[in-house]
């Protein structure tokens, strides 16, 4: 049986008021969280704190990804 995969921003709500999506701001913003995390010569890092910033570089691309779908 085969289902159909939503769309991205498909499961939430239309909203006028979404400003435009900027790819550098996007690309900055998750490159800063990105840079949060340790390197291969850093300390360890609580991985729940990793885990903390990974979800947000997450949110920030699903919240691109799906106001450019409303447009």
């Amino acid at each position: 049986m085969s289902t159909s995969i939503p769309l991205p921003g498909q499961h939430r709500p239309p909203d006028s008021a979404t400003p435009a999506v900027e790819p550098d701001s996007v690309e900055s913003e998750v490159d800063a969280l990105l840079n949060r995390l340790p390197g291969d010569r850093d300390a360890p890092m609580d991985l729940d704190l990793q885990a903390q910033i990974l979800e947000r570089a997450h949110d920030v691309l699903v919240n691109a990804l799906s106001s450019v779908d409303r447009t």
